[in-house]
């Protein structure tokens, strides 16, 4: 069984002034449309300008996530799930933005923001790494683009990191959208992650005065890090709440699967997260 910790209250702190300025995407990451921007935001149509009060619609989404403690671990953080969603804007004497139904959706293409976060790597809390540099936590920041049609989905993201890494990640994904009813909206389909040497450097490399018997000197080459798979679902319970969760299985890929690392660690990393979804509606 995976040794849970907990995060940081920090890890928090940061996660919710990311998602809020990540754009109208979600989420997560979680590097999800969920948790901002694991797939493609809702469109934002532009309709006529009407002469009510201004209003600005949004979401938030509260909840609690589980991810590796650190890339290529087999310990797991449990920690807060927080997202932030776009949903309509209305000024008086400029055209509205978006829809003033906070359910609904959109499609055709959008642009959103894409958050992920890393955990950090102290090499003195796990003795087959203790010959290693620590890695700070990392916050992952991007954009992406979507394309979405009634029963599919489509992204690809782009991110830069920032503290344990400065290196650039790409990620893209298609999903199949299903609605049972009303109420339920379900997904599924597939995640590939590519990254450029200096992350592959940073999590998967050992270093000359690293090595050891049991962790060698190892250089690897950037590219595809992991393939998986991503199952989400949205329960609406009325006009303003809602739940919502994904489920997440990435296998390591290419030179960070071969990692001496990653040997004393897990080729297999899973993601969770499940929160309730808040609809405001503010008027001024």
């Amino acid at each position: 069984m995976p040794l849970l910790r907990p995060l940081a209250a920090k890890t928090a702190a940061l996660s919710l002034a990311a998602a809020l300025c990540a754009g109208p995407a979600l989420a997560q990451e979680f590097a999800t449309q969920e948790t901002l921007s694991d797939g493609p935001a809702a469109t934002l149509p532009v309709t006529s300008t009407q002469s009510a009060g201004n209003s600005f619609t949004f979401t938030l989404r509260g909840g609690v996530a589980t991810q590796p403690k650190f890339f290529g671990s087999d310990e797991y953080d449990v920690g807060p799930d927080i997202g932030f969603q776009f949903k309509h804007l209305r000024l008086r004497g400029l055209p509205e933005v978006g829809d003033n139904d906070p359910w609904a959706e959109d499609y055709g293409w959008d642009l959103h923001g894409s958050f992920r976060y890393l955990g950090e790597r102290d090499a003195s809390e796990d003795p087959d790494l203790e010959s290693l540099h620590d890695v700070d936590p990392s916050y992952e920041l991007g954009f992406g683009i979507g394309f979405a049609g009634p029963n599919y989905e489509a992204f690809a993201d782009i991110r830069r990191g920032f503290g344990g890494h400065e290196g650039l990640v790409g990620a893209v994904g298609l999903d199949y959208v299903a609605r049972p009813d009303d109420r339920w909206r379900l997904t599924v389909g597939p995640r590939f992650i590519w990254a450029n040497d200096e992350f592959i450097d940073t999590y998967s490399g050992v270093e000359s005065d690293e090595a050891t018997p049991e962790l060698p000197a190892y250089d690897p080459d950037g590219g595809l890090i992991s393939a998986g798979i991503q199952l989400g679902a949205r329960y609406k319970i009325n006009d303003l709440w809602g739940v919502e969760s994904a489920l997440n299985w990435d296998n390591l890929q290419g030179d960070a699967a071969d990692s001496p690392i990653v040997d004393t660690g897990d080729n297999d990393q899973w993601r969770f997260r499940i929160g309730v979804t808040r609809v405001f509606n503010l008027r001024f």
